[in-house]
C-alpha cells in the first residue's frame, strides 16, 4: 500500500480528545479542531467523564478532506499540554 490511506475522502471522522478536566479543555480542543476543520460545529461535541470524574472525553466529529489534514491535527492534539491522549 505504501501511504495509501485505507480512507475514501471526505468523510466524516470522529476524534476522541482525552484529558485532564479543567475549565477551559473543551473550549482548548475546539479552538485547535477549527484550525485544521474550520467548517466544524462545536454544537457536535461529545463529552463523557472518567468513572473518577478526573478525565473528560472529548469526541468531535470532523469532515475529513485529507489524511494530511488529519495527521497535522492529530499533531497539535496530541502536542498540547492539557491533553493526555487522541484516538
Amino acid at each position: 500500500m505504501d501511504g495509501e490511506s485505507l480512507i475514501e475522502y471526505p468523510t466524516d471522522f470522529p476524534i476522541k480528545v482525552m484529558g485532564r478536566r479543567e475549565p477551559r479543555l473543551v473550549h482548548t480542543i475546539v479552538e485547535i479542531v477549527r484550525r485544521h476543520a474550520p467548517d466544524f460545529d462545536p454544537a457536535n461535541v461529545e463529552m463523557r467523564t472518567s468513572k473518577k470524574n478526573s478525565y473528560l472525553s472529548v469526541t468531535c466529529t470532523v469532515r475529513a478532506t485529507s489524511r494530511e489534514q488529519l495527521d497535522a491535527l492529530y499533531q497539535e492534539l496530541c502536542d498540547h499540554p492539557m491533553v493526555v491522549m487522541v484516538l
